[in-house]
């Protein structure tokens, strides 16, 4: 990854450095953390992982003609420069940004966390921008968009090298404005230090990644980084944009002293607040209340949760400087998220959206959003990831029965797990509601379409946009939209109302 060359010991100046070894005035070429893809001239990044050490690959990285390698440790009989850090990931943060001009300074940059509402806030925050003038990149879970070309997403947030490289091409593409989900791991993880700020959201806090940090206090302080890292940014004052409903939204705003703070939901104290909510298949509307004025808000987007993911994206391009009338207009153009309560087409009498949650809560907020269009029945099909948090999934068949008339319980992401072990944890909380269970997901998406009658909804939950399958024999091409909207086809041929 190069843009252009910087003599080592100028770059070194950016990060705390333990100890050094070897010839500091090299160039610096590029910047790299995978072995397999160093190029001559870079300089590479040991970092730890949770199975492999990077350290074991330096070798062959310098092989690859690496001219240095930084490292949580004193490397010994290597025939370029070696650096000492505390920490292997702070100071790829720290030079990927010194490295490729600290673009982040010259973008208006919006973060959003949270454990539902990332992407489409991001999404709207995109689409706000652009309406209005206002070029804007994106970094998610769908997708990053970047002048001339978008790019499928490998994982919400990038690594820190990988982010300072896509913010640096949107600068110098002409975007003026990046939109950037900021997951918990990423905080954790460092990616995002020496990303400046002008705006930071917070959605909500619900169950979700407990496998990996271990409670849902751990969990909320990983969160919470991103607005403590409000207060170090060198050349942004930047905003916190709060959901004023959520409780741990309402905890972190007593966490920020001293950050300009921005609150939304339906609380009557929120900065930005809506009411008169009203939903049709079509959308939408309710009433904005801020900066002293009132709006009537348009979105095509159905659901509760939509009208906190729209209202958190006003408020934030609002803060970043744009016209809030302007915004509002443009709300009513918001383009359909991809993978989020996302109908498939088929001209049928009976509906079937997509929805990528994949947590108690998200669930739960996908059915009440259905429920709102007044269906004869809704019939949910969903399964649980294998590897990741056990304890969410007799919560998520709970949210299923609550608001269901009929659950097909299947498999999401197996992963190295056995499905049907999944899938038995699952049916614990069904309680003895009536259900069906396929590990074949392509059944059980048939079978919930087979059963559709006149005036019903399906819902199929949990893997969204996302076009594959993984399980302990590889990772296989699926789409959910796909497969849907092939079962709707073959209905159609075999039974029309």
């Amino acid at each position: 990854m190069s843009a252009g060359t910087i003599k080592l010991e100028s770059l070194l100046l950016n990060t705390p450095v333990i100890s050094v070894a070897g010839e500091m005035k090299n160039d610096v070429q590029g910047l790299c953390y995978d072995s397999r893809r160093v190029t001559e001239g870079d300089l590479f990044f040991a970092l730890p992982g949770a199975k492999e050490n990077g350290v074991r690959f330096a070798k062959g990285a310098v092989d690859l003609g690496a001219m240095g390698v930084v490292a949580e440790e004193r490397l010994q009989g290597f025939p370029v420069p070696t650096v000492e850090v505390l920490s292997a990931r702070g100071a790829m943060a720290d030079l990927a940004a010194a490295f490729h001009g600290f673009p982040s300074s010259s973008l208006a940059v919006a973060g959003v966390t949270g454990t539902n509402g990332k992407t489409t806030t991001t999404w709207i925050i995109r689409h706000l921008c652009d309406a209005v003038g206002r070029a804007c990149g994106l970094v998610g879970t769908v997708r990053y968009i970047l002048p001339g070309e978008v790019e499928t997403a490998s994982r919400t947030t990038p690594e820190s090298l990988d982010l300072q490289n896509m913010l640096a091409r949107m600068r110098d593409g002409g975007f003026r404005a990046a939109a950037i989900e900021v997951s918990s791991h990423a905080l954790v993880q460092q990616r995002v230090q020496n990303v400046e700020f002008d705006v930071a959201v917070f959605t909500n806090l619900t169950q979700d990644h407990l496998d990996y940090h271990g409670s849902m206090e751990v969990y909320f302080e990983a969160k919470s980084l991103l607005f403590s890292g409000l207060k170090r940014q060198k050349s942004k004052k930047g905003k916190a944009i709060i959901n004023n409903d959520d409780r741990y939204g309402h905890r972190l705003l007593d966490r920020i002293p001293g950050i300009p703070i921005i609150s939304y939901g339906q609380n009557s104290g929120s900065h930005f607040r809506a009411s008169n909510i009203r939903y049709s298949a079509n959308g939408t509307t309710f009433r904005l209340d801020a900066k002293g004025r009132s709006y009537l808000v348009r979105t095509p987007l159905i659901g509760l949760f939509n009208v906190y993911n729209t209202l958190g994206a006003l408020a934030a391009t609002s803060a970043m400087g744009l016209e809030l009338r302007r915004l509002v207009a443009a709300a009513a153009t918001i383009p359909q998220v991809p993978g989020r309560l996302e109908r498939v087409p088929g001209r049928r009498h009976f509906q079937v959206f997509v929805d990528y949650a994949h947590t108690p809560d998200a669930l739960e907020n996908a059915l009440k959003a259905l429920r709102e269009l007044e269906p004869a029945r809704i019939l949910t099909v969903f399964g649980c990831g294998g590897d990741r948090d056990r304890s969410k999934r007799p919560l998520m068949a709970a949210a299923a029965k609550r608001y269901s008339d009929k659950v097909i319980i299947t498999s999401d992401n197996p992963r190295s797990e056995d499905p049907m072990a999944i899938i038995r944890e699952v049916e614990s909380g069904l309680g003895d509601a009536v259900h069906e269970s396929f590990v074949d997901r392509e059944r059980g998406i048939m079978r919930a379409v087979e059963l559709a009658g006149p005036n019903d909804i399906v819902l199929i939950a949990g893997k969204g946009h996302e076009e594959y399958q993984e399980s302990n024999t590889g990772t296989h091409p699926f789409s959910d939209v796909s497969v849907a909207a092939r079962a709707m086809a073959t209905k159609a041929a075999a039974e029309a109302y």
